[in-house]
């Protein structure tokens, strides 16, 4: 539904990022959820040579169809549509690089401006004292003042350190291509499982601001059963169900967060200025997740 010029009613791109992106793998969960769902190939294999550091991102190695031991390497890829046409999806998804982010940066601007995409939106996920019974909280910010005025959007006032998304969205900003960032909060005392219900946030915020229509696929049973797991968990731990009832009253206080957005940023902000750790009372996990 946007009129930008370049924003959603032409080639849309869709960047997420595994590690400290994403928590409980929810931003990459979504773009695997569109992999699925719409029909993509890949069009660009990113190097890994050049921008992985393989003693942080080590290769691993499993067997294939044929019982045949293989390596496989960090990498990052980019999926296209198999007929590309006005207002088709584009997908940039894998591992966050360890070095050579201007030069990355660089590759990943030739390569939309090469295909034509007129807009980006990039997906993550932050670790927060958020309850896991309550709508999954999210975030949206952009630099760009055509997307502010026209979906009432925030500008990010975080000044510190960054993470690939920050880096390819100025990268992109700087060429004239608009972008988005949505971001969903994952509750942090259950940061070891992947979070479905905050993948399908992801998913339900980038299809509201964009002209898409995505198929959920299984995803709204996952988020179900995902919730249903976590509530069997805490009913066997007076400690941890205590802890969740104090964030339910918290989120509860508070008038319509997922709505104005306010207590979200707020949030985000604590997030990063935390160093991305999801740690504020001892009790949450120790994955060091960062934007």
């Amino acid at each position: 539904m946007s009129s930008t010029p370049g924003f959603s009613k032409g080639r849309l791109l869709v960047v997420a990022f595994e590690g400290w992106n994403d928590a409980g793998e929810a931003a990459s969960g979504a773009v695997n959820t569109l992999k699925e769902q719409l029909e993509v190939l890949p069009i660009l294999e990113i190097e890994p040579e050049d921008y992985f550091d393989y003693q942080f991102n080590r290769p691993s190695v499993a067997l294939d169809e044929n019982g045949r031991r293989e390596l496989i390497w960090p990498s990052v890829t980019m999926f296209g549509p198999v007929v590309p046409e006005a207002g088709s999806v584009y997908l940039l998804t894998g591992t966050e690089p360890s070095r050579g982010w201007k030069t990355f940066s660089a590759e990943i601007i030739d390569a939309i401006e090469s295909h034509g995409i007129g807009g980006v939106v990039f997906l993550g996920a932050m670790l927060a004292d958020v309850p896991h019974t309550r709508p999954i909280s999210t975030f949206i910010s952009t630099e760009n003042d055509a997307l502010r005025a026209e979906f009432s959007l925030e500008r990010s006032s975080y000044e510190g350190p960054v993470g690939i998304l920050s880096v390819l969205a100025d990268a992109a900003e700087r060429v004239g291509i608009p972008t988005v960032s949505i971001w969903a909060s994952v509750p942090h005392y259950v940061h070891n499982a992947p979070s479905p219900k905050a993948t399908l946030a992801l998913i339900d915020k980038l299809e509201e601001i964009t002209d898409l229509v995505i198929p959920r696929g299984d995803l709204l049973d996952e988020a179900q059963a995902w919730e249903t797991g976590i509530d069997a968990l805490a009913s066997d731990d007076d400690d941890m169900s205590s802890y969740i009832e104090q964030l339910e009253q918290a989120r509860d206080t508070v008038d319509s967060p997922e709505a104005s957005g306010e207590a979200i940023a707020e949030e985000f902000e604590r997030y990063l200025r935390r160093g991305g750790d999801g740690k504020t009372d001892g009790t949450a996990g120790d994955e060091p997740w960062k934007p």
